[in-house]
């Protein structure tokens, strides 16, 4: 056990959810980081009315690395349909995770409990366990506030965003930090670039652990654009973006997609103004990362990463 390769996944929702599901097939000693910015949705009201941290983040991971029968993962990630009174558009993992944190006093505890009930292997670890609330500054001075606001733009998605920081400073939960100062590799995304991978980054002691590490570190670029966050973006925007937050040079290797998904299977993603992420090697190679060039393309239905593939890559570092 004590010799098995140490991986920490850092994110939050599907990207991470996608990673994870690949990795837990392997022989490595997995945790997950996720971010504690979300607000939208289900876990908005739930962050409300108990105060919880947002279960919403934590979910998709603890599912991903579940080891319970299928049908008690469906159960975690079962939508209770909009409309209904009271329950309209929450998921039932959210009330459970919400109901456990309340019943232990800890939301860690609620995590730790409900790793034990999806007998996940690998930990599911919050980035901070203190209440912090995201802000955006758009390239015209504009201030967006609230991690959904950024994520579904009420305001014009071209606009490209500035920076991002958090409205009060959080730290960063000691697990945390210390899963990243022991990782052989640390696994950044793929995810959406402001509201789930840099959020982990604004705690305070994440970022330096994450410098000071002696990992490899690698991350994993988006497979389409997201409006909103990062229109028009190409894979070196990405690195230039996390760069702001993570310094230059940090980052040791990119894993970037070749394959390009059929028009049909983009069209619906055109209509959300989102679009296939390019990358210039050579761009990218200046930047003293090793570049990946895979298809890692999942190869039906959503356009989202191939979880195998993505991690036979990894565990190949």
């Amino acid at each position: 056990m004590g010799n098995e390769k140490k991986i920490v996944v850092i994110g939050g929702g599907t990207g991470t959810y996608t990673a994870l599901l690949g990795l837990k097939k392997y022989p490595v000693d997995l945790t997950a980081i996720v971010s504690m910015a979300d607000d939208g949705g289900s876990t908005r009201v739930l962050r409300e009315e108990f105060g919880v941290l947002p279960p919403g983040s934590v979910r998709p991971a603890l599912v991903a690395l579940s080891h319970a029968p299928q049908a008690i993962s469906n159960l975690f990630e079962f939508r209770f349909p909009e409309g209904t009174s009271g329950l309209s558009g929450h998921s039932f993992g959210n009330l459970f995770l919400t109901a456990l944190a309340k019943q232990l006093g800890s939301f860690e505890k609620a995590i730790e409990e409900a790793g034990k009930m999806l007998n996940i292997k690998g930990r599911v670890i919050p980035s901070t366990l203190e209440n912090c609330r995201l802000m955006a500054e758009l390239e015209t001075g504009q201030v967006i506030e609230g991690e959904t606001n950024i994520d579904i733009p009420k305001h014009d998605g071209n606009l490209k965003i500035q920076r991002v920081w958090l409205e009060h400073s959080c730290k960063g939960n000691p697990r945390a930090i210390e899963a990243i100062r022991e990782a052989d590799i640390i696994v950044i995304g793929p995810g959406d670039l402001f509201t789930s991978i840099v959020p982990n980054f604004l705690v305070e002691g994440i970022t330096k652990a994450v410098r000071e590490g002696k990992a490899k570190k690698v991350f994993v670029c988006n497979l389409m654009t997201r409006f909103g966050e990062t229109a028009g973006f190409t894979a070196s925007d990405f690195v230039e973006a996390l760069e702001k937050y993570l310094r230059e040079n940090v980052l040791t290797h990119i894993i970037v997609n070749t394959k390009r998904p059929s028009p049909e299977r983009v069209k619906k993603y055109e209509e959300a103004h989102a679009h296939f992420v390019e990358y210039n090697k050579e761009e990218l190679g200046q930047r003293n990362l090793k570049v990946i060039e895979e298809d890692v393309l999942r190869p039906m239905g959503f356009i989202r990463h191939n979880s195998d593939v993505l991690a036979t890559i990894i565990c190949k570092l």
